[in-house]
């Protein structure tokens, strides 16, 4: 065999390497115009390398950023440097369907790009190489698990009978709203709450009717607060509600509206039907409060006076109403 037809052979090899190689594969000249076009990007794209050849990359291909691509691609071709961009900054390069089943959940393949220069035999860069990787296993994955965690996080910080805010979390969000008092002095305030004789219902009808009851306060507690609202399970049958930026008069407004219609409504459990009331008590921050501790003691002791007044009733902080 002649050396002539060894080379053949093994430019014929390496053609055949790089047409069938799982990953894309795309030369461009100096004017953006498609030269090579493997396998890869035949199969994702449904264009022939016949198609393409001499085209320009834009206009066959309009969803990359023309502005981005080229101030990427100049930089390869002046300072004679791979760049890169992956998936998480860019999604993908070229916009393929994905089919993969494993990953059926993505409506497109994810990507990460190398760009190549490419010397001619005087050193310089005529032409720019584009490798282009199917990421999509691992970016759905890396996807799948964020979530994962982020609901993990949510979990962590909610009580799972109320879907309200823990006590742990919801007492962090009140020390750090103390601390942002001290800063602003914008006026905030803390309601604390109590299902009235809570012991009797679950004596009389049972824990079930109880968490059900529980459930009902929490809902309506949800339904009532705006979105910058902290509200959380304090613990037992007593919640809590931070309301930021709200003065004790628009409290009060908020404690009446959630008590009357909490006397007005009925829980139903199969065929039990049950009416409760609540207490509360309502303490605004101010220069008397030293600590987020004694906020809670504050809207503690507005809450006992409710109860021994006879309950079903808002108390102010004495000292403040």
């Amino acid at each position: 065999m002649s050396l002539e037809t060894d080379q053949i052979n093994e430019l014929h090899w390496l053609m055949e390497m790089l047409h069938t190689i799982d990953v894309g594969l795309v030369v461009l000249d100096r004017q953006y115009s498609i030269q090579i076009w493997n396998g890869f990007m035949e199969n994702h794209s449904g264009l022939l390398p016949r198609e393409v050849k001499g085209k320009a990359l834009f206009d066959m291909f309009p969803e990359i950023p023309k502005e981005w691509f080229v101030r990427k691609s100049e930089a390869v071709f002046m300072l004679k440097n791979k760049a890169f961009t992956i998936w998480e900054q860019r999604p993908y390069l070229f916009k393929f369907q994905n089919y993969r089943p494993i990953t059926g959940t993505a409506d497109y393949m994810y990507q990460n790009t190398t760009f190549i220069p490419l010397m001619s035999s005087t050193g310089e860069v005529t032409h720019l190489c584009l490798i282009v990787y199917d990421v999509t296993d691992n970016a759905i994955h890396k996807k799948d698990l964020e979530q994962a965690n982020s609901e993990l996080a949510i979990l962590s910080q909610t009580d799972g009978l109320t879907q309200l805010f823990n006590r742990t979390h919801w007492e962090n969000c009140l020390k750090a709203e103390f601390k942002r008092w001290t800063r602003s002095q914008n006026p905030s305030c803390l309601v604390m709450i109590d299902i009235d004789h809570f012991k009797n219902v679950n004596d009389t009808y049972g824990h079930m009717v109880g968490d059900e009851v529980i459930r009902h306060i929490s809902g309506l507690i949800r339904h009532h607060v705006r979105e910058t609202d902290v509200s959380g399970r304090y613990g037992g049958e007593e919640f809590a509600v931070l309301l930021a930026d709200t003065t004790l008069e628009n409290s009060h407004v908020f404690a009446e509206r959630l008590r009357l219609e909490i006397e007005k409504s009925v829980v139903i459990y199969n065929d039990i039907e049950v009416k409760y009331t609540i207490s509360l008590g309502i303490a605004e921050i101010d220069e008397s409060i030293k600590n987020y501790e004694a906020w809670i003691e504050c809207s503690d002791a507005a809450l006992y006076r409710s109860k021994e007044e006879g309950r079903n009733k808002t108390t102010l902080h004495p000292k403040q109403g």
